[in-house]
């Protein structure tokens, strides 16, 4: 096991320090259950990041029980095993290299979209501001390889979302940090939730492509106070 270069280590604390308190965000919005789902950042000017250990409590998720890794998910720092889906956070950092943050959360209604394979259909203006379109479905691909690293890079390549589902298994989403993933994986699940609704009804009406495109620039370069969304 190799270690955190010196010059790193304020940086790499600074980031144990705000992952952990991304994942109280998990369970607070209802995201998790138990121990499942992940958040992480990339460590800036390296080939590492911080995640959470496998299979803890996140009662338990202090800034000292975060682990780094490097972008072959090889343990670089820290006592417990990584998360499980290490490897896929690192395909996508090794990937993507605009890409700050990622999650993974096992939401019940993104899941039950999942679950059935289908894309979340851009029927709210919401969705249009925060994802650019439908949230697309990603490739089924079984955990313990970069397998779902793949399918999450190969999906989101061609799309302007931050989410994608990955079939059978649960929604990722990515960011240009931490807390900026983590806010897409609460948007995703609310708009899971709220499209299903719709359906209950009736079916939904997409919004037009143009539409679509004017909303997405208008949120993420007009929107909010400067550069914060």
């Amino acid at each position: 096991m190799t270690s955190v270069p010196a010059d790193l280590r304020e940086l790499v604390d600074g980031l144990k320090s705000e992952v952990a308190a991304l994942h109280n965000e998990l369970p607070r919005n209802g995201l998790v259950v138990w121990t499942a789902g992940n958040v992480s950042a990339r460590v800036p000017g390296a080939d590492l990041l911080v995640i959470k250990p496998s299979g803890v409590s996140y009662d338990d998720l202090s800034p000292e029980a975060m682990v780094v890794c490097d972008f072959d998910g090889n343990l670089v720092e820290g006592t417990r095993s990584p998360s499980s889906d290490t490897a896929a956070h690192a395909y996508v950092y090794k990937n993507m290299p605009e890409i700050g943050g990622v999650v993974h959360t096992h939401s019940d209604y993104a899941t039950a979209w999942a679950a059935r394979r289908e894309p979340i259909p851009c029927v709210l203006t919401m969705m249009a501001d925060e994802f650019g379109g439908d949230i697309p479905v990603g490739p089924f691909a079984l955990i313990g390889d970069d397998s779902i690293g793949r399918g999450i890079v190969e999906t989101l390549s061609h799309s302007r979302s931050r989410a994608v589902l990955m079939a059978n298994h649960g929604p990722f989403t990515i960011g240009k940090d931490a807390r900026d993933a983590v806010k897409a994986a609460v948007m995703v699940e609310d708009v899971a939730r709220t499209v299903h609704f719709s359906r209950q009804l009736g079916e939904p009406v997409p919004i037009a492509a143009a539409d679509i495109d004017r909303l997405f620039d208008r949120y993420q370069n007009v929107y909010g106070q400067g550069s914060t969304r």
